[in-house]
């Protein structure tokens, strides 16, 4: 009898289904569509709703989660596991009921290119954010908005959170890419063609720092505002992470500094990894838990 009873209880724990299991999983839904006057195309999205969605009569907060280069919509769930994350996080009360929402922003970078052909900026927020605020049950203010990516999505960011301070409580930017102004002057020529002079332009002789590219960079954003301006870039909550051995550390490194040197405050995490899904998929849960809490009252 005294050897039977162990032998049951682990026999019990065996059969007994998985932690996970006990997770309320949200909802994804893939394939959805906005025609964009802006674009003049159809723009696909996926959205992230959570576990409650369904049952309840509430609005959430969102947060629009960004691609990187290369990607689409559907990367953050199918790589990135972001529903997965995002279930584990609202169960264990580290992040509240949120709304995740990733547009297909194909190679735009997020922003109107320098002749106004893809003016993908203009459609985020003039036709995009209405769109989804009005499809789903979400708290359209800017107290309950925040805006997170990575790479290029994470770049897309922070340039919506410094350009439009008043739209997003926080920002969390995995691995953005930032340039510095000397690693775009000496980028390879088949890398600036078919890269950087697609949404900025020719140019100018040899000066591939044309004033469009100077207007979205975040470093010169920072380092050229006036004190109306970084007051107002004071009021967005940011948050950066990025890893000892990503390929665009100079950029990130030189924006935090830039950040420090003009007194904006932000959080900056360097973790051990590189620019790869296995460490987003680490580093996700915190920034959501970062912005998550602009969500809540003090």
């Amino acid at each position: 009898m005294r050897l039977a009873l162990p032998l049951l209880i682990g026999l019990l724990a065996l059969l007994a289904p998985p932690v996970q299991s006990q997770v309320a999983r949200g909802t994804v839904q893939e394939g959805l569509t906005i025609d964009s006057q802006i674009l003049g195309r159809e723009v696909r999205y996926t959205v992230y709703l959570p576990y409650d969605y369904e049952t309840s009569a509430r609005a959430y907060p969102v947060v629009y989660l960004l691609h990187g280069y290369g990607d689409d919509d559907t990367g953050w769930v199918q790589f990135g596991e972001a529903h997965l994350i995002a279930d584990e996080g609202i169960a264990q009360r580290e992040i509240p009921p949120m709304i995740l929402v990733t547009p297909d922003a194909a190679t735009s970078w997020y922003i109107n290119n320098h002749d106004g052909t893809v003016r993908f900026e203009d459609f985020f927020i003039e036709e995009f954010m209405p769109h989804v605020e009005a499809q789903f049950r979400i708290r359209a203010e800017r107290r309950y908005r925040g805006v997170a990516g990575l790479s290029m999505g994470g770049f897309g960011a922070l340039v919506y959170g410094l350009r439009h301070p008043d739209r997003f409580a926080a920002v969390a930017a995995f691995s953005p890419a930032v340039y510095t102004a000397e690693t775009v002057a000496t980028h390879p020529p088949e890398r600036w063609d078919n890269v950087e002079r697609v949404v900025y332009g020719p140019a100018l002789g040899t000066d591939r720092l044309t004033d469009h590219w100077r207007s979205y960079n975040p470093i010169e954003m920072i380092t050229t505002a006036t004190d109306e301006q970084r007051d107002a870039f004071r009021r967005v909550r940011l948050y950066m992470d990025s890893g000892d051995d990503d390929f665009l550390y100079k950029g990130v490194a030189t924006f935090h500094i830039a950040l420090r040197d003009h007194e904006v405050a932000h959080e900056f995490r360097v973790r051990d990894g590189g620019h790869r899904w296995s460490y987003w998929r680490s580093g996700l849960l915190a920034g959501l838990r970062f912005i998550g809490t602009s969500f809540h009252q003090p």
